[in-house]
């Protein structure tokens, strides 16, 4: 009964942020014929605007995100097409991290360097896991056994911690830079600034919601090796 509990709990704590911010993003992602442009228009007038016309707008399947290395704010389909709260709040604030990026923003540097090392990081845990059994077989001590699977499991952990680290990026980019930009530039009606920081909010806590998402990979392994 304990553990139905405390997997009940874990499960609440990896997945209710990640359904809390697709409603948010899908509660406001209807059309509004009253905005006067796309998440698409608007990321390039921006940009434009802030003297980054060497920054590109490009339609993503892989979520919205910007490529510090290519120089490219990524949407998907719908916030790149679409003329809706949540196609505009999301866009200001992928071109927020351009800016950070063109204003030399420390914290986003250190994202950019950790993200390329910890893929790396992730696969030498999941080898250090799968060589498990052969170490458990060769040297039938339960010592070394479990220092090798703890070393796996915490290089596994280090995406997890990645996203955490750099909540603070995302958190700039929400409400020091988009949503001033929002307000100053009367881009969205007085009245949506609220669902707008709302959904600059969720847009933020992706990375809460992707690092608690990475723990469950530490769980498979465990089930896996019947930890």
């Amino acid at each position: 009964m304990v553990y139905a509990v405390l997997g009940i709990l874990v499960l609440a704590i990896v997945f209710l942020p990640n359904m809390w911010v697709k409603r948010v993003m899908e509660q406001h992602n209807h059309d509004r014929p009253d905005f006067p442009g796309t998440g698409g228009e608007l990321a390039t007038h921006l940009l434009n605007e802030a003297g980054l016309d060497h920054v590109t707008v490009e339609v993503s399947q892989e979520g919205d995100h910007y490529d510090p290395r290519d120089k490219a704010v990524r949407l998907s389909q719908a916030n790149h097409d679409g003329r809706s709260l949540t196609a505009v709040a999301v866009a200001t604030h992928e071109v927020a991290h351009a800016l950070q990026d063109a204003h030399g923003y420390a914290p986003l540097k250190l994202r950019t360097r950790m993200a390329g090392a910890v893929h790396m990081i992730q696969r030498v845990g999941s080898m250090v896991l799968l060589a498990t059994p052969f170490i458990a077989v060769l040297t039938r001590a339960p010592s070394v056994i479990l220092l090798e699977v703890a070393a796996g499991l915490a290089l596994i952990g280090t995406s997890a911690l990645a996203h955490a680290v750099t909540l603070p990026v995302e958190f700039d980019a929400s409400f020091k830079r988009a949503l001033p930009i929002l307000e100053k530039g009367r881009f969205v009606p007085e009245e949506d600034l609220p669902a707008a920081r709302k959904i600059l909010k969720a847009a933020a806590f992706t990375y809460v919601a992707a690092a608690l998402m990475s723990l469950l990979d530490i769980a498979r392994w465990l089930r896996i090796l019947r930890f």
